[in-house]
């Protein structure tokens, strides 16, 4: 149902609905290119945890933590249930992410938490 990708990954049938989950819009990629449906900053880390994570490996749990603390805030939780909306309306919802790390970012966690809630 959920999948992420790297936004500068070419767009595929595959992907289904695509949904940026950043809160900046990735360097150099037009909006055409990147065929975005949906840009949902709201599931994003705040401004304060993304500057301070800067996809650092060493503090990947401690990022963990705090981004999941922050998907509790009532605005999150509504875009949250967004999300599965889609997913249930489309079948399939790809996060697209433009971290250059792509083990350790918030749209694997993101992916995780949406596919955990759904079974």
């Amino acid at each position: 149902m959920f999948r992420i990708k790297r936004v500068y990954e070419p767009p595929a049938e595959a992907d289904g609905f695509r949904v940026l989950v950043d809160r900046l819009w990735p360097r150099g990629l037009s909006k055409a290119r990147a065929e975005v449906d949906l840009w949902l900053k709201e599931v994003a880390p705040s401004n304060e945890l993304r500057k301070w994570f800067q996809h650092e490996d060493p503090l990947w749990e401690e990022f963990r933590f705090r981004y999941l603390e922050e998907l509790k805030s009532a605005e999150r939780v509504a875009a949250l249930e967004r999300l599965r909306q889609e997913a249930q309306a489309r079948g399939r919802v790809t996060l697209l992410f433009g971290a250059r790390n792509e083990v350790h970012n918030h749209a694997v966690l993101l992916c995780e938490l949406l596919e955990r809630d759904s079974e």
